[in-house]
């Protein structure tokens, strides 16, 4: 029951979440060794883009880790990198402006993060109690369990599929600033946008993943094609 061609579905997927983080580890690396011809850093960007748009209040702290770079709505900090923070290069760059993309975003009010920000609780608890709760009902033959577990992975699906939209947004942001001020030339903002790019796509694959998956519940469950019954 547990075991049929629904499986197959999330091969393609699984392959594509391979070579998108493939793709990123390998641009990142490459980008990371070309230095910006001006030589700011990634915390002298973040901090002028914030300090342009009133953010004054938004610290920058450094996070360990490997591309573990973030803005964290709740206490309005962007976490930076060492690599990133004290780096110079252009994948150090762009990676910064991106992530201040998200303070900017959040401090505009842009809509599709404020949606993201919005279901994350719930697809926190969906994220450990969705599968479970869908075998569980395939188990015991509980239409209702097998409802609510799909429910349930069809807001992290939603997450998955608005948090593109924000990722482009800010990649986008980044870029327009980045060449705006001059901190890159033409050149080097393609070496930049490479980066983003690879960045961007491990997102696009998180979200087949999760689109793939719920079109494999539906098929287990019977709502679509049939069970196996």
């Amino acid at each position: 029951m547990f075991f049929g061609y629904w499986d197959l579905l999330l091969i393609p997927a699984f392959l594509v979440t391979l070579y998108a983080q493939q793709k990123v580890n390998s641009t990142y690396k490459r980008y990371s060794q070309v230095p910006s011809k001006r030589g700011f850093t990634g915390a002298d960007v973040a901090r002028f883009i914030l300090n342009q748009n009133g953010l004054h209040d938004v610290p920058i702290e450094v996070t360990g880790g490997h591309l573990s770079d973030h803005y964290d709505p709740r206490s309005r900090v962007v976490r930076l990198s060492q690599d990133v923070y004290y780096g110079s290069s252009l994948a150090s760059l762009g990676v910064a402006a991106h992530e201040v993309g998200h303070a900017v975003q959040h401090d505009t009010g842009y809509l599709p993060l404020y949606v993201r920000n919005t279901v994350i609780p719930v697809t926190q608890f969906g994220s450990t109690a969705a599968i479970p709760l869908f075998i569980l009902g395939i188990v015991v033959s509980s239409e209702t369990l097998i409802g609510l577990g799909i429910m349930l992975f069809s807001a992290i699906v939603f997450f998955q599929m608005v948090t593109l939209p924000v990722e482009f947004n800010a990649s986008s942001r980044a870029l327009a600033t980045l060449g705006g001020e001059g901190f890159l030339d033409a050149e080097e903002l393609k070496g930049t946008s490479k980066v983003l790019q690879a960045a961007a796509l491990t997102y696009v694959a998180a979200a087949l993943m999760s689109v793939m998956e719920l079109l494999r519940l539906l098929l287990m469950s019977g709502i679509l094609g049939g069970s196996d019954d």
